[in-house]
């Protein structure tokens, strides 16, 4: 009973892992809790000839697991934004100290070119970084 008990929730693991790739590749909008779960259930079911009462269990587990598994990624989202944001910030503090001193040791003309050519690079890099997201969707 253990080992059918870890073969299913093995199982159920994967399928829900696979389904969400498949998805993904496809470009269809990813599925609801619910329809995964019921999906999962009636894969389990048909493949491990469940009664309905041993389906009415496992529909409970597989709910609870997508349920722990949607709460996460939801929270690693949140944490990765604050990252970013905080990130951003350190960097913004960063780069206005370094042009106070640059225009501590430059001319003003030196350090009105600087900027431009600042300005510049990170155009560049704005155009390399769509170019790249373009090449990606088309992929």
């Amino acid at each position: 009973m253990k080992k059918l008990f870890l073969v299913a929730l093995l199982v159920v693991g994967i399928t829900v892992f696979a389904q969400e790739k498949q998805g993904r590749r496809a470009g269809k909008e990813s599925l609801t809790s619910e329809e995964k779960v019921d999906i999962q259930v009636k894969r389990m079911t048909k493949e491990l000839n469940l009664n309905e009462k041993q389906a009415t269990e496992v529909r409970v587990l597989v709910t609870k697991q997508t349920q722990k598994r949607e709460d996460l990624k939801a929270e690693l989202k949140a944490d990765k934004e604050r990252q970013r944001t905080e990130m951003r910030a350190n960097l913004e503090k960063e780069q206005a100290a370094i042009s106070t001193e640059y225009k501590k040791i430059l001319t003003p003309d030196q350090y009105v070119k600087w900027e431009k050519n600042l300005e510049e690079k990170k155009e560049k890099m704005k155009q390399r970084m769509m170019e790249r997201r373009e090449n990606k969707d088309l992929k």
